[in-house]
């Protein structure tokens, strides 16, 4: 949360960073110990998932890029040293199975689960998130969208994913609609001067742009997701004080989201890699209160 002087307020709850399995460690949580929970599994794309880094060398004679002054320049692609993983499942439902069968566990009377796939699995996914969490307790069908990447010539190009909603309980979950942000009307002209001003809350479908490859926020990691769409999940669908889960944490944007509203986090990652860059990623946040 940001204090009226614009410097950034932490949370007074201890916050960790576990490198674990995560099955085993959602084990040893106690039952309604969380009020949100957001997690981005693999989504058996069946492809290896990497972040190649990119430089460019002086090369008057083969350069495939101009630059300043019209000098030449080389584009050598360099290994990730990021976390490298194959993204493929024989089982994908059963390995999510367990899984979000304890996050039905560990989550609050009043709480609130959204799990981030695309459409390659996202209706495999409901019928399960049916099973495990009832159908009174679907609350939405969220698509982000954006518009970057290949655009194939054979199919229409697919650029959304698909957050699934779930509740505890189908009537009684935190919803903070007045701290949702506001966005653009799409025609402002017709809704007039102080409507269009002020902007109007989202719907189920989220227009946003994925993580620059050049802009700040990118970290490297493979499969990193905005902090926008995060911090929109964060501050609606909890309260400050309340503590959010993240038990597929990649790069930490849930616990950077978390922190910026006063809300305290738990990131479980069984990667190495991926733990050092969340702890690397929050130390400016939370310095002493990051544990790993």
């Amino acid at each position: 949360m940001h204090a009226a002087n614009g410097t950034l307020k932490t949370t007074t709850a201890v916050n960790k960073i576990l490198q674990r399995e995560n099955l085993t460690a959602l084990r040893k949580l106690d039952d309604a110990s969380v009020q949100l929970i957001y997690i981005d599994p693999p989504f058996n794309t069946g492809f290896v998932q990497k972040r190649h880094r990119m430089r460019s060398v002086r090369d008057d004679d083969q350069g495939d890029r101009t630059g300043f002054g019209g000098r030449r320049y080389r584009t050598e692609t360099l290994a990730s040293a990021l976390p490298v993983y194959r993204d493929s499942f024989d089982d994908y439902i059963g390995f999510l199975r367990p899984r979000l069968e304890e996050a039905h566990r560990v989550l609050a009377a009043t709480g609130s689960l959204f799990l981030h796939v695309d459409p390659r699995e996202s209706h495999y996914c409901k019928i399960m998130l049916d099973e495990i969490f009832g159908r009174a307790c679907f609350q939405n069908e969220i698509i982000w969208s954006y518009d970057y990447g290949a655009r194939p010539k054979r199919r229409w190009p697919t650029k959304h994913d698909t957050l699934f909603w779930y509740t505890k309980h189908p009537k009684q979950y935190t919803f903070n609609l007045e701290e949702a942000d506001r966005i653009p009307y799409m025609a402002p002209t017709l809704v007039g001067r102080e409507k269009a001003a002020r902007g109007k809350t989202p719907t189920d479908v989220w227009w946003h742009t994925i993580v620059s490859p050049t802009g700040k926020e990118k970290t490297g990691y493979p499969t990193q997701k905005p902090l926008g769409i995060l911090e929109r999940i964060v501050r609606v669908h909890s309260n400050p004080g309340d503590t959010v889960l993240d038990f597929f944490a990649g790069s930490g944007t849930t616990g950077v989201a978390a922190v910026r509203h006063d809300r305290s986090f738990l990131l479980i990652d069984e990667s190495k890699e991926a733990v050092q860059l969340m702890r690397k990623r929050l130390r400016p946040f939370l310095s002493k209160k990051v544990e790993a």
